[in-house]
């Protein structure tokens, strides 16, 4: 019975570890970010996707992202991977620099608080050009 128990005490412990290293999925890892950011018409329907309550113009991936973004701006990105960190900060990059009223809509949309803005503050004004 003790040892019924200790396995138990185990495997919750392993489901437990397992859940603290869940990640984002990584099947829109390889999408064309260039594609995207170079077509208005795209970025205009993702912007769409990302801000209205809805997911009505969302693609796959779109509604994908817009449900990791509050969990990943909460936890500094804490279940991305390399690659997804690096396209976040291209398209970071890219929205502040290229298309700035997108930026504000999306930081208004997810940020009404300010809390975000002030928490990666560093990260803005390294990213701007």
């Amino acid at each position: 019975m003790k040892s019924a128990l200790a396995l138990v005490a185990v495997l919750a412990v392993m489901a437990l570890a397992a859940a603290d290293d869940e990640k984002y999925t990584t099947k829109y890892d390889n999408i064309d970010l260039d594609e995207i950011l170079a077509n208005d018409s795209l970025m205009h329907q993702y912007e769409l996707c990302l801000t209205e309550e809805d997911d009505s113009s969302c693609t796959p991936e779109g509604k994908e992202l817009k449900k990791d973004i509050p969990d990943a701006l909460e936890n500094d990105c804490a279940k991305c991977n390399d690659k997804q960190k690096e396209a976040t900060r291209k398209v970071i990059k890219f929205l502040i620099n290229q298309k700035p009223e997108t930026w504000h809509k999306l930081k208004e949309h997810y940020d009404k608080d300010g809390k975000y803005s002030e928490k990666y503050k560093k990260l803005e004004d390294e990213l701007k050009e």
